[in-house]
């Protein structure tokens, strides 16, 4: 194993767009969602471990969720779970994170990852990663990883191709589009140009810290003022103030809007984001019916084109449904309209939180 290779794993979102089942005081990356044995950050993490020194892996959550990491990844390093003091999305965390690591380690080859991704190749995956960490020890560019789309999906990302670059299968990104309407979606798609977004994005520490100071230059402290939380006050400014004052800006949006110096490698792991309901129906293996079962015990009649994940120990017998979205957790049930989940999940939690209690969420 390269000991400059190190690894950021983002794990402090709230994953709000597959509520009910995912909840603010248990978020979808500390479930084992599809009854394998493991949650989706334990499955992250041993992907990496499986190619990295665990002592190089961090991660990166809110201090709401310190403990579940702690708890789930007993082989994570304690010093290396950087729990922030108040959401600010993931470009702060990233920020923290690569000022940590280039502390540690100058020569640092970093890679960001998400906690909720789906691989089907593992092996092409590790192939691919590790490419992709040693294109970016040898060049002054951040790396993200596409894939080619299947199908025009509106809820991801899409990356452009530019030029190649001095490496097979790495091109210059023209331009980057998040979330298209549908029609635009299909566009990028027919033209053979667009990639999907995965989510994965690398870099050398020096890069990284380089490309985000620009973006951060208006931030009361500097980026190494985050290097020691606990007792930086370089500049008078505690840490939770500091950290506070960094703007809510996703990793995603920084670096392919904001940064010139951006590479694609062209990948064939096979993957998906989920982080949404209806990516979770595209991506899943289909029973009869083109219905979409997680982990659940039901009896479906005359139902078609469906996602259901209910309880243990309960059953559902469902007649009728097409296109739907069942889904039961705790306190809460949620039938909605496949086709309209995102928007429609957001404008329930948002309701439900104002008139029935953050018990609910």
């Amino acid at each position: 194993m390269n000991n400059d290779h190190y690894c950021v794993i983002l794990a402090g979102g709230k994953g709000r767009r597959l509520w009910p089942y995912s909840r603010d005081k248990r978020p979808k990356q500390f479930i084992d969602f599809f009854g394998c044995g493991k949650t989706q950050l334990q499955i992250t993490f041993d992907r990496f471990a499986a190619i990295l020194d665990k002592k190089n892996i961090f991660v990166c959550t809110n201090r709401e969720y310190a403990d579940m990491v702690k708890e789930q990844l007993p082989d994570c390093p304690p010093e290396n779970i950087l729990a922030e003091p108040v959401s600010r999305n993931t470009a702060p965390s990233v920020a923290w994170a690569v000022t940590c690591i280039d502390a540690i380690n100058p020569k640092a080859n970093v890679v960001v990852t998400p906690s909720d991704l789906y691989i089907v190749d593992e092996h092409k995956f590790d192939d691919n990663i590790l490419k992709g960490l040693d294109f970016v020890a040898s060049h002054d560019d951040l790396l993200t990883m596409g894939v080619k789309p299947t199908r025009p999906e509106p809820g991801y990302g899409y990356i452009q191709l530019g030029e190649p670059v001095d490496t097979e299968g790495v091109y210059r990104v023209t331009s980057f589009t998040e979330k298209p309407e549908r029609e635009f979606a299909k566009i990028f798609v027919e033209s053979g140009e667009f990639y999907w977004n995965t989510g994965l994005f690398l870099g050398n520490a020096k890069v990284f810290k380089r490309s985000l100071q620009r973006i951060f230059r208006d931030v009361q402290g500097s980026m190494e003022d985050l290097n020691e939380p606990v007792t930086s006050e370089k500049k008078n400014i505690p840490f939770d103030e500091l950290y506070s004052s960094y703007p809510n800006l996703s990793i995603d949006y920084s670096v392919l809007e904001h940064c010139s110096n951006v590479c694609m490698m062209t990948c064939d792991f096979g993957w998906a984001d989920l982080g949404t309901w209806h990516s979770i129906y595209e991506f899943k293996h289909r029973s009869d019916g083109d219905n979409v079962i997680i982990d659940s015990d039901v009896i479906l009649d005359d139902c078609e084109d469906n996602v259901v994940k209910l309880p243990k120990g309960k059953i559902g017998v469902i007649n009728g449904l097409k296109g739907y979205i069942i889904v039961e957790k705790d306190n809460v049930l949620l039938v909605c309209k496949k086709s309209d989940s995102s928007s429609l999940i957001r404008k329930y939690v948002n309701e439900v939180q104002m008139n029935k209690g953050e018990e609910f969420v």
